[in-house]
């Protein structure tokens, strides 16, 4: 991990409330579960991305964001944009969660027909973006952000990506973009667990180091552990305290984080693992207590 935070402001974040931090802890488990649900009826699909990132998901939607489960076209919300549309399986078990979706239709992710598709698309309720083709996510918020300061709403836009989407050219031209309109209503989560669909991110192309890259283009830039809620509390409220400028939060996760059959695979982008082998995770994440 790195936790390295950068350019933190004078006034010194409060430390996130106990009783909070258990309170969100509890629903990330519960996000966990539902992504071992979701892909124990398929038997397959992007687990450990979902695992590693429920507790970003966990503090945005159920913290963070302005946002209404029962009025997803409210044109004052929050925007999250998923620019990694395989990470569809947590988006899908958090909107679940908050009730946009019955717990029944979890077993349906990835099958024909279904709403859970496994990487997301619009025209599923609560997905902003069809993601997917990678590098495309930061561009679609830049105009958003853009959007909002030109209507007089004051939403912001949350954009989700990967490591392995810092390799494309596109992204670091809205990255300059952002920077150049002063976007203080962008935020950027990257999410770097070092893995993408060919191995390696350190191996199939070098992205680090992504502080100085980032602080480089002209953002706010923090670097944090992914999995620890207080940090994640800590850098949202940082980021709002800043003003006349895009923000990025680093977030380093741990790909399959709660589960050990799945976080010790040395190839963990798509997860195949026998039938029986769901159980088992699912009462590793039950022992685990994160």
């Amino acid at each position: 991990m790195n936790p390295i935070n950068e350019n933190m402001p004078q006034v010194k974040p409060n430390p996130p409330p106990p009783e909070l931090v258990h309170s969100l802890r509890l629903k990330a488990r519960q996000i966990r579960r539902n992504v071992l649900l979701m892909a124990k009826g398929k038997g397959e699909g992007y687990v450990g991305q979902g695992l590693g990132a429920a507790d970003i998901l966990t503090v945005l939607y159920f913290y963070e964001m302005r946002f209404d489960p029962h009025r997803l076209d409210w044109p004052d919300r929050d925007r999250f944009l998923l620019s990694t549309g395989h990470y569809s399986i947590v988006l899908f078990a958090t909107l679940t969660e908050l009730g946009v979706f019955p717990p029944e239709e979890l077993s349906s992710y990835g099958a024909d027909g279904s709403r859970f598709e496994m990487s997301a698309c619009e025209t599923t309720p609560g997905v902003e973006i069809t993601g997917g083709s990678l590098g495309h996510g930061l561009s679609q918020a830049v105009g958003m952000a853009l959007g909002s300061r030109l209507s007089g709403r004051k939403f912001r836009v949350f954009n989700f990506l990967s490591d392995g989407e810092l390799q494309e050219g596109a992204t670091w031209e809205a990255a300059m973009a952002a920077a150049h309109y002063k976007l203080d209503n962008l935020i950027a989560l990257v999410d770097i667990n070092n893995m993408q669909a060919d191995g390696k991110t350190s191996d199939v192309m070098m992205v680090e180091p992504v502080v100085d890259k980032w602080k480089a283009f002209g953002w706010h830039t923090q670097s944090i552990d992914g999995n620890s809620l207080e940090e994640l509390l800590i850098a949202f409220q940082t980021a709002r305290s800043i003003q006349n400028q895009p923000k990025v939060i680093l977030c380093y996760t741990l790909m399959g984080k709660g589960v050990p059959l799945i976080e010790q695979k040395p190839k963990a982008h798509f997860i195949r693992v026998e039938p029986h082998e769901w159980d088992l995770a699912l009462r590793q994440l039950e022992e685990s207590k994160v």
